[in-house]
């Protein structure tokens, strides 16, 4: 049966369920496979005629003991959650002008990716919930979709009450608008003056309260969260299978590479991509960041160091200068040493620095590579695809097909880049770029919507003000909860 471990190594012998239930491993570190599947070119080319939902299905069923949950429960949960999407494919591809092609990843209810993975994951929690009659609390930070895609998956269940932060003034109003005009009694929102970065620190120090875990069924849905990158597992290897030429490819020849250009902030989907890798699937893989370029210091130079400050981009979602899912791409690339990630995080954690071991730089270095994109560069993006294609981008997307406007694809490599929002979302960025959009009605109605959240304020000890907030909030829901009350009036 698959078991999960510590990226830190404090923790084996984990199962699903146990991960699916936990945010951070207790020892600080984050939940991964102990081992990973390796999937066959027999395996790929039996997968390449399925449709995204059953892709899901069968990528799941490799890390998903069928003891914990049979293989026609996961089946159900997985079609219920991507029947919402807007496309009947779920997944969609854009080719466009000269080799470039869009995969269209935000067909869901909150336009953003997270809503592919965050969908199924939260179906995987009711299930675990109602079958062992017991309820949790989530807390989620987010730097923008991660919170609107998390509330519309869980609202109105009984099970599950969720806690969502969000940094004021550094979301899109459409953002903003999906977490804050959810009025269903288990969903409990708060504006915090400070960066998606701020509010990491306070809810890492919940997280290590074990008895406050304990005690409130305290979990995660961010991408700490393994669930949520499994599933994104599935979006990699279904652009492989129709992007890479595997098709037509010779059955004794070495499977095709693809390069896949993927915007980076958290790192999750960067993560996602690796551990595909790691599975066989010959990707080639370039991390697109913005002016918060960690990450691309990083994979250049080892310089795994914070900047002063988390600048406010054009690209809010990725606007990340604490990309904790690199956490997991070390610990893989490292060859699963645990004593070394534990080392290199707790470095960075106390001094917002580190340079990382010679080689392991290497190993990350031919790993993936990476770029980054100045607000400017974002703009130029969105106009030329525009002009060449009438396609419009989304600020994020535009950060990874900058790529191809400065770097353009050879014949002899096939490329596709993750579009990881629609661009209705981010209304400023477009008119900045000088063209125009018509918002659909699913967004526009939002601003008729009456808004409820609790703000947290900056103060001298702003991080255990919040970190106490939040703390009384959990505790509040589950005496209200036990007393069968409702929260809200």
């Amino acid at each position: 049966m698959m078991r999960y471990c510590s990226t830190r190594g404090g923790v084996q012998g984990a199962d699903f369920c146990d991960v699916l239930f936990s945010g951070f491993a207790p020892d600080g570190g984050m939940f991964m496979p102990e081992s990973l599947p390796v999937l066959s070119p027999d395996t790929l080319r039996s997968w390449a005629a399925l449709h995204f939902s059953q892709l899901v299905v069968e990528v799941a069923s490799l890390f998903i003991p069928t003891q914990l949950m049979p293989r026609d429960h996961l089946e159900a949960l997985v079609m219920e959650a991507l029947s919402s999407f807007s496309v009947p494919e779920v997944v969609r591809f854009a080719k466009l002008k000269e080799g470039l092609t869009i995969v269209e990843l935000f067909h869901g209810n909150t336009l953003a990716f997270k809503d592919l993975a965050m969908t199924c994951t939260v179906r995987f929690l009711d299930y675990f919930l109602q079958k062992q009659k017991r309820r949790a609390v989530v807390v989620v930070g987010t730097s923008g979709d991660t919170g609107g895609s998390a509330i519309q998956s869980a609202k109105g269940l009984a099970q599950v009450d969720l806690v969502v932060v969000y940094p004021r003034g550094r979301v899109t109003p459409v953002q903003e608008k999906h977490m804050t005009t959810c009025l269903q009694d288990n969903i409990h929102v708060f504006s915090a003056d400070g960066t998606s970065d701020d509010i990491d620190n306070p809810i890492r120090r919940l997280f290590a309260d074990h008895e406050l875990v304990k005690a409130h069924g305290l979990m995660s849905l961010n991408s700490v969260n393994w669930s949520r990158i499994m599933i994104q597992l599935s979006h990699f290897i279904y652009a492989y299978l129709h992007m890479s030429g595997l098709e037509g490819a010779s059955a004794d020849a070495p499977l095709p590479p693809l390069e896949v250009v993927v915007p980076t902030g958290g790192a999750g989907n960067i993560a996602a991509g690796c551990i595909v890798k790691q599975m066989g699937v010959p990707l080639q893989l370039v991390a697109m960041v913005n002016s918060n370029d960690i990450v691309r210091r990083t994979v250049q130079s080892g310089d795994f160091s914070m900047a002063a400050d988390v600048k406010q981009t054009l690209a809010p979602a990725i606007d990340i200068q604490d990309p904790y899912n690199m956490e997991r791409v070390f610990w893989l690339l490292s060859g699963r040493d645990g004593a070394l990630v534990k080392g290199i995080m707790e470095d960075f954690q106390s001094s917002h620095r580190h340079t990382l071991p010679q080689q392991l730089h290497t190993v990350l270095s031919q790993a993936v590579s990476a770029g980054t994109v100045t607000d400017e560069g974002i703009l130029e993006s969105m106009r030329r695809c525009w002009e060449d294609n009438h396609y419009l981008l989304c600020p994020h997307t535009a950060v990874a097909v900058w790529h191809h406007y400065h770097t353009p694809p050879s014949a002899q490599l096939n490329r596709c880049y993750l579009a990881t929002a629609s661009p209705a979302k981010f209304q400023s960025a477009v008119q900045r770029a000088g063209l125009t959009l018509d918002l659909p009605e699913s967004l526009s109605s939002l601003d008729k919507m009456a808004t409820r959240c609790e703000g947290l304020e900056k103060s001298q000890t702003w991080s255990k003000h919040w970190e106490d907030k939040l703390r009384e909030k959990i505790q509040s829901i589950s005496f209200a909860r036990e007393r069968n009350v409702t929260y809200y009036t």
